[in-house]
């Protein structure tokens, strides 16, 4: 076995890849191209630059020297007096007419032809007679409502003056007596009930504790260990024997079904 590379001809109609014999045509014409970029540019590009930086150049000298002292000189010394001159001689003027002989007319004209006769109208047609439906309901109402009002407030004070004040006052005149026995009795009851429960409040308290103690907490644990003892163990197997297959039956049915995953 040798080291040497067998070299194999290129198959037929297959491309031929250059080397690096092909690259110095390429490399000839970059320099080429070049140079004639630089000259167009030398030729074209750089006479425009200087014609527009002379340009420039020429319009700042002219806009420091020549066009802003001309329109500052212009605007001081020309258009504000030229300013002045209109609004004193011809705008104030033209206000002063538009006013005298256009504003104040019209206000005139508007107010003696259209707000006078409508005010006229509406006191004429709306006020006025609101006026006098208002005193004429005044008057109705003192003349013909008042008296039957009055006479009606009369009799219902002297109805429940003699059918509720005076049968309740006598009932409480009558009752009194009674009243304040019933009252005293409450009293002294309450006392009594005060009293016996001063009296018997610590006896109490302790049968309350002993009977608590005695009779309410063993008869509460023995419940609760009847219930563990009987109900506990019947509700576990319940549980175990009847509810958990049921379920589990129930989810097979539903899962061989199809509607549970």
């Amino acid at each position: 076995m040798t080291d040497r590379s067998t070299v194999r001809p290129p198959l037929p109609g297959a491309p031929t890849v250059a080397g690096p014999a092909a690259d110095p045509p390429a490399a000839a014409e970059l320099p080429l191209v070049a140079a004639v970029a630089r000259g167009v540019a030398l030729v074209v590009v750089l006479p425009v630059r200087l014609l527009w930086e002379l340009i420039a150049a020429t319009g700042r000298l002219l806009y420091r020297y020549l066009l802003g002292p001309t329109g500052r000189f212009l605007r001081r010394w020309l258009l504000a007096p030229l300013a002045w001159a209109l609004h004193r001689l011809l705008w104030v003027p033209l206000v002063w007419l538009a006013r005298t002989l256009v504003w104040l007319p019209l206000v005139w004209l508007v107010r003696t032809l259209v707000w006078l006769p409508l005010v006229w109208l509406v006191r004429t047609f709306v006020w006025l007679p609101l006026v006098w439906l208002s005193h004429a309901m005044a008057w109705v109402a003192r003349v013909v409502l008042r008296p039957p009002l009055v006479l009606f407030g009369r009799a219902l004070v002297w109805l429940v003056e003699h059918l509720v004040v005076r049968p309740l006052r006598w009932l409480g005149t009558v009752l009194a007596p009674a009243g304040r026995l019933v009252v005293a009795a409450v009293v002294g009851a309450w006392r009594v009930a005060g009293w016996l429960l001063r009296l018997l409040y610590r006896p109490l308290l302790r049968g309350l504790r002993w009977a608590w103690s005695a009779i309410v907490v063993p008869v509460a644990r023995g419940a609760g260990a009847a219930l563990r003892a009987t109900v506990s163990p019947v509700a576990r197997w319940i549980r175990r024997s009847v509810l958990d297959p049921a379920r589990l039956a129930s989810r097979e049915v539903l899962t061989a079904l199809g509607l549970r995953r």
